[in-house]
């Protein structure tokens, strides 16, 4: 075994230097600053308490820094996997209850069991089943969703719901019951915050402060938000006016848990864990590759997996929750120069410090502040324009977007993800169920081919060539053989036809049998099959069968030395312009 591969650390490790650490020490401070109001932000909005945010922000970053690969991701709670860990365990319990505390770690731990075994077994291209536009559509209608949660907490009212109607209603019912000083504060924090992310940078660059520290200060002004806040909060008493804070926070390190044992919650939560991973999983890829081709670096998806998965079992026995890459804290992380997974570590000791000597003084934090943070951090997840460059470019993809957006803003989060896996494996099949492919005929003077309907080329009314532009399997077997057929009754001169196959990858056992029945049908009308530019392992798999030594015609290299072969004698026409 390569321990190398399965402990990332041990390639960065030892060539670990000062001014390495110094960069990521760096890194830490200001990534922790960010960490702390995030986390617990997180935590009230998955339904369980302050604290266990604090708790999963400990232990799993020290455990990705020793087998992740992303040399600057920051992992820890995030919005759209918080939102998700609250719809599965609100069926099951009340929220803040000890049964939900241990729907969470449970959710953790199965969510980090899955993408460790994924991780071993080398899936992390199933990343890929899901398009880009569902993947867009879902985070930005979580983001609406989650937006929406966290009003409630801004007006002070009592609210609930799973999508954005449920929601709505709710707020609409309780809209006479507004906290006048809840609402001062967080609409206060929230206009706050909005400023500070589009004009604060501007106005401090005016004001002669370097780009990289107005940047840096511009990123962590939620942490002012919640010293302000919180100050006002206990000079004035308000929880006695009916502003809701955090509350009491227990001080001190998590302690290490084990996961519930009852097998019917295993049950109840696998597939929300599997949903989770799966939606963790692409987004820290995303993120972490995003980031790695900035300093010409890669990661490694398959073991991206168990860097996530291993932290979420880090989670999971240390009382927190599923985690995954955050892209907010990321960028943050990698434009403060962290230069190695050691930064993410030495954000750990920052929270652990926190949790050890500052929850005294969280518990004075209006729960309006924290509702501000999330809404203004997930305002930048939603992105409804590329609802319009996706219907310009591609009516499918634009369809199942929609579908995706819809089902997560009416019924819940994990419609919308299965209907986004489902729908973005249905265009898949029924894209390359049929296939482009285009008769074609040769540029003159030269060896090139080109659609006939395309290009002025030389055609031979006895051979047809027919170039096929996607690998063939069992979902466009039947799709290649009517087109053949259709070509060859349409053509009452043709005596010899060539599949044409510099872009098919795979040849699969129904496909096999289609040429099979392609071959013998031709050869009953008197036509000879030929194949031209079939890759090696193509090639490779046909030699084990008997269809090569049953093939009416001959298999060539190129399609060039196909038409000197079989039209080399031809009295040509031309093709349509």
């Amino acid at each position: 075994m390569n321990l190398k591969r399965y402990l990332p650390i041990l390639q960065w490790a030892p060539q670990y230097g000062r001014s390495q650490a110094t960069s990521d020490l760096v890194a830490a401070v200001i990534v922790t600053v960010m960490l702390i109001p995030q986390s617990l932000a997180y935590a009230l909005l998955a339904g369980l308490p302050a604290q266990v945010g604090l708790y999963a922000s400990i232990l799993p970053l020290v455990i990705y820094a020793v087998f992740g690969t992303s040399r600057t991701l920051s992992v820890g709670p995030v919005a759209v996997v918080s939102l998700m860990t609250a719809a599965a365990l609100a069926p099951l319990a009340d929220a803040g209850s000890p049964e939900y505390m241990a729907g969470a770690v449970l959710l953790a731990v199965i969510s980090g069991l899955m993408l460790t075994l994924m991780g071993f077994l080398r899936l992390g291209f199933l990343a890929n089943f899901l398009s880009h536009p569902v993947i867009s559509g879902f985070i930005s209608a979580s983001g609406i969703v989650i937006a929406a949660s966290q009003l409630k907490h801004v007006l002070g009212v009592q609210a609930s719901g799973q999508n954005l109607l449920t929601i709505g209603q709710s707020l609409i019912r309780s809209a006479s019951d507004i906290n006048l000083p809840t609402l001062a504060i967080g609409a206060g924090a929230l206009l706050f915050l909005v400023f500070a992310r589009k004009q604060l940078k501007p106005l401090l660059v005016r004001f002669d402060v370097s780009s990289g520290i107005a940047d840096i200060l511009t990123k962590t002004a939620p942490i002012l938000a919640v010293l302000v806040t919180t100050l006002v909060a206990w000079q004035f008493q308000l929880d006695q006016q009916g502003v809701r804070l955090v509350g009491i926070v227990p001080s001190g390190l998590p302690d290490l848990t084990l996961p519930s044992l009852d097998w019917e919650l295993w049950q109840q939560l696998a597939v929300s864990a599997l949903l989770i991973s799966v939606v963790g999983f692409v987004e820290s890829v995303s993120v972490g590759q995003t980031l790695a081709a900035k300093r010409r670096q890669r990661i490694d998806p398959d073991q991206e997996l168990i860097g996530l998965g291993t932290a979420n079992l880090g989670a999971g026995l240390s009382g927190g929750m599923p985690v995954t890459g955050g892209f907010s804290r990321s960028v943050v992380n990698f434009d403060a120069g962290a230069e190695t997974p050691a930064a993410g570590a030495y954000t750990a000791i920052g929270i652990a410090l926190a949790t050890l000597f500052l929850t005294p003084a969280i518990a004075y934090l209006p729960q309006a502040t924290l509702a501000a943070t999330i809404i203004v951090a997930v305002s930048s997840l939603i992105d409804l324009p590329a609802l319009g460059r996706t219907w310009r470019y591609s009516r499918p993809d634009f369809g199942a977007m929609l579908a995706t957006i819809v089902l997560t803003l009416a019924h819940s989060v994990e419609a919308g993800i299965i209907a986004g896996v489902v729908l973005s494996l249905g265009l898949f099949l029924y894209r390359t169920s049929r296939p482009h492919s285009a008769v074609v005929g040769r540029v003159p003077g030269t060896e090139h081919f080109r659609n006939i309907r395309r290009h002025q080329v030389e055609i031979c009314p006895q051979v047809a060539f027919l170039r096929v532009d996607e690998s063939l399997y069992f979902a466009n077997a039947r799709f290649l053989e009517e087109t053949v057929m259709d070509l060859a009754a349409c053509e009452p001169e043709l005596t010899d036809f060539v599949l044409v196959c510099p872009a098919v990858n795979l040849v699969d056992a129904s496909a096999l049998e289609s040429l099979e029945a392609i071959n013998e049908r031709l050869q009953d009308a008197g036509v000879r099959l030929h194949l031209s530019e079939v890759k090696g392992p193509v090639m490779d798999r046909l030699q084990r069968t008997e269809f090569l030594s049953h093939l009416g015609g001959q298999v060539f290299l190129s399609t060039y030395e196909a038409w000197q072969v079989l039209a080399g004698d031809c009295e040509l026409s031309k093709g349509l312009a």
